[in-house]
Parts: structure tokens; sequence; C-alpha cells
């Protein structure tokens, strides 16, 4: 393990070992928080990287009825969308075990992305706090979550003193509006992953601070501590 201020890397040789390890560290942080409250509550990201470590966390022995599963971000598409994260979650996570947990996402019927705001701000206030875990993802352009370079509100979503806990966005660069958790939301965890994978990333990474790229926003605060899990 590599410390760097607040953010510690594990490295792993293969993408295999990390979901594995990744999957155990966050199903035994699940499990002793379930021994000091009454239920736990986790984020987690969408895309092609965290499947594999999905599937393995959907088989951990946990008392999953006390576990609540939120998303960082969704996009306002429909459930059974390929580009639908709780479609992801639903699909690799909620299986075996793990479909007894409560989830909670992001999208509602309601074809007003803006709109929707208050009702997904009302549910996601009734989970436990401090997230157990919020697991972050990076795409090639900074961006994680749904804090994209070019959206037109990132100042907003990137204070750390928002009072807003959940937001619409329009990615620019990407399609689909999205609904995410604000950065104020994300730091209202005991640890953040940052779960990434091959060269390109890394690269992406590690000049995220200098080229002031969003996810540089999880790497120099000081609120919370972050684990960077990174595999070829």
């Amino acid at each position: 393990m590599v410390a760097t201020g607040m953010n510690d890397w594990q490295i792993f040789e293969t993408r295999t070992e990390l979901d594995d390890a990744l999957a155990g560290h966050l199903a035994a942080a699940l499990s002793a928080d379930l021994t000091r409250q009454p239920r736990s509550s986790i984020a987690l990201s969408g895309g092609s990287t965290p499947k594999g470590m999905f599937q393995r966390l959907s088989a951990a022995d946990l008392e999953w009825p006390r576990v609540d599963i939120t998303l960082v971000d969704e996009r306002w598409v429909d459930y059974g969308h390929p580009d639908s994260n709780a479609e992801l979650v639903r699909n690799c996570l909620l299986q075996g075990p793990a479909a007894s947990a409560r989830f909670l996402g992001l999208k509602t019927t309601t074809p007003d992305i803006t709109a929707a705001v208050p009702a997904v701000t009302e549910a996601l206030a009734k989970l436990q706090r401090p997230f157990t875990a919020v697991v972050l993802g990076m795409g090639g352009d900074g961006h994680t979550a749904s804090w994209f370079p070019q959206a037109s509100n990132l100042p907003e979503l990137l204070d750390p003193n928002n009072a807003v806990r959940v937001a619409a966005t329009d990615p620019v660069t990407a399609p689909h509006l999205r609904m995410t958790l604000t950065l104020a939301a994300v730091l209202d965890s005991h640890r953040i992953h940052l779960h990434i994978t091959g060269d390109d990333k890394r690269t992406v990474l590690e000049s995220a601070v200098a080229a002031g790229y969003p996810v540089a926003s999880i790497l120099t605060q000081t609120v919370t501590p972050v684990t960077i899990w990174w595999a070829p």
C-alpha cells in the first residue's frame, strides 16, 4: 500500500484479485457497522468496472436485510434500459444472499429530472449516515460520480459545504441527463473507495490534481479517507 495524504493505493496484479479484495473489504466494513447500529448503507457506481466486484460481494455472508444500497449517480433512463446503473446493480449484485438487501435507486417515474430532485432527496435522507462506504469510478475525462468537466452546475456539485445532497445535471459530453450525489453527500461516509483499472486511467488519476479534473475534489479533500483500488 502506498499512502499519499489521506489517499491509500491498493495495487493488484489482476482485476480478479482486485475484485475479490474490494468485495471482501466492503463486506467486512458493512458487517462491522452492523455490530454497532441497526442498519448499514453503501453507495455504489455503475459502469463495466465494478461488475465482477458486485458478483463477489453478492455472495458475502452478511445480514443483507439490514443493508441499504443506493447509487452514487444514475442516468435518467427507465429501469431495464442498458444504460441504467440500477439495472446493473440488480443483475450483478442483488442476487443470491444479497437479494434481500434494500435497494434505493435514484430514478423516479417523473419525466422531468429537476422536478424529481425533492423526492429523491427525501428518500436518501432516510438512509443510515454516514455511509459505511462510497465506491466511485472514474472516466477518462477525469469525471467521477456524474461530476462532468463541462456541466454548468459543476461548481455547486463540488462545493463541500453545499446543503444540497443530490442534484440533476447535464453532463454535456456524455449521453443522458443524470441524477447524482454531490461532493457533500459523498464525503458523508466512513471511507471513499475509488475503483479504477488500466494504465490509461491510472495516468489520468495521477494527473488529476494538476489538471483540475473533477475527481481531484476527492483526492484533495481532508474530510474522508480515500482508498484507490487499481489493477492493470
